[in-house]
C-alpha cells in the first residue's frame, strides 16, 4: 500500500529472522528505503543479502552496539550521510534471560536494563536531534505485555520494558512540539529461532497456551503493527502503548 513511501527507516538489531528483520522487510515493501544496524556484523550481512534476495532492494548495515553512545551516534550519522534525513527509528534491541529476583546478580539487572531500557533512550537521545531538525519523523519502540503483566524470572526484563513504556510517553510529549511522534509496540510472545534458544521448550508451551489463539504471533504479524505505527495511519497518535496480544485477559 506504500504506506511508508520514499521514508527513510533505520530498525535497530535487525540481524537475523526476529522482529527486526521482519520489520525491515515490511518497510522496504511498503516503499520505504531501509538502513538496518545489529553487533554482529556477520549476522547483519547475511540479513542484508537476504533481505536484497527477497525484496530487490540491499539495505546499508551499520554495525552497532546501543551501550555504547559513540557507536549509536555513528549509526545516527552514517543514516544521514547516505540518505539525507532520517523518518522513522525502530527501536528493537533488547535482551532478555531467565532469573529469580533473589538469585539475580547485578550484572544480571545492568545488561538487561542497559540494553533493553537504556539502549532505546540512546537511540532517541540521537536521532531526536535530527528528526527536531526536520520538524517532522516518528519513533517506534519495542516494548513487551510484561511492561504490565507479572510473570516469574522475568523482575529486570519486565522492569526494562516498564521503563521503555514511561520513556515512551514522555518524550512523546517533549517531541509533540516538533512534529515528532513517539510510540511504542508491546508483543505478548513473537516465536523466532533466537527465542528457543533463550526459554525452554516447557516454558514456551506454556506461553503459548495462555494465548487466544493457541500459537505464538510470528515476527511479520509484529512488523505489521510497527510498519502501522510508523506510518501517516497512525498520525493522532503519540504517547501509546499498543499491545499485540492475543493473550487471556
Amino acid at each position: 500500500m506504500s504506506l511508508l513511501k520514499d521514508k527513510i527507516v533505520l530498525v535497530t538489531a535487525a540481524a537475523g529472522t526476529g522482529i527486526g528483520s521482519a520489520t525491515a522487510r515490511r518497510c522496504i515493501q511498503e516503499g520505504a528505503t531501509v538502513v538496518i544496524s545489529d553487533r554482529h556484523a556477520r549476522r547483519l550481512g547475511e540479513t542484508a543479502d537476504r533481505l536484497a534476495a527477497e525484496t530487490g532492494q540491499k539495505p546499508l548495515g551499520v554495525v552497532c552496539d546501543v551501550t555504547n553512545q559513540e557507536q549509536v551516534d555513528a549509526m545516527i550519522a552514517a543514516t544521514v550521510a547516505a540518505h539525507g534525513r532520517l523518518d522513522v527509528l525502530v527501536n528493537n534491541a533488547g535482551l532478555g534471560g531467565t532469573a529469580d529476583l533473589v538469585d539475580m546478580t547485578d550484572k544480571q539487572w545492568h545488561t538487561v536494563l542497559d540494553v533493553t531500557l537504556t539502549g532505546t533512550m540512546r537511540c532517541m537521545r540521537a536521532a531526536l536531534p535530527q528528526m527536531y531538525a526536520q520538524k517532522s519523523g516518528t519513533i517506534v519502540n519495542n516494548s513487551s505485555v510484561l511492561g504490565w503483566r507479572a510473570q516469574k524470572g522475568q523482575a529486570h526484563y519486565a522492569a526494562a520494558k516498564a521503563g521503555v513504556n514511561a520513556l515512551t510517553r514522555c518524550t512523546a510529549m517533549e517531541a509533540a512540539d516538533h512534529g515528532v511522534r513517539i510510540n511504542a509496540v508491546a508483543p505478548s510472545l513473537a516465536m523466532h529461532p533466537f527465542l528457543h534458544k533463550v526459554t525452554t521448550p516447557a516454558l514456551l508451551a506454556e506461553l503459548e497456551a495462555r494465548e487466544a489463539f493457541g500459537r505464538a504471533a510470528t515476527p511479520e504479524e509484529i512488523a505489521n503493527v510497527i510498519v502501522f505505527l510508523a506510518s501517516s495511519m497512525s498520525s493522532y497518535m503519540t504517547g501509546e502503548v499498543l499491545s499485540v496480544s492475543s493473550q487471556h485477559a
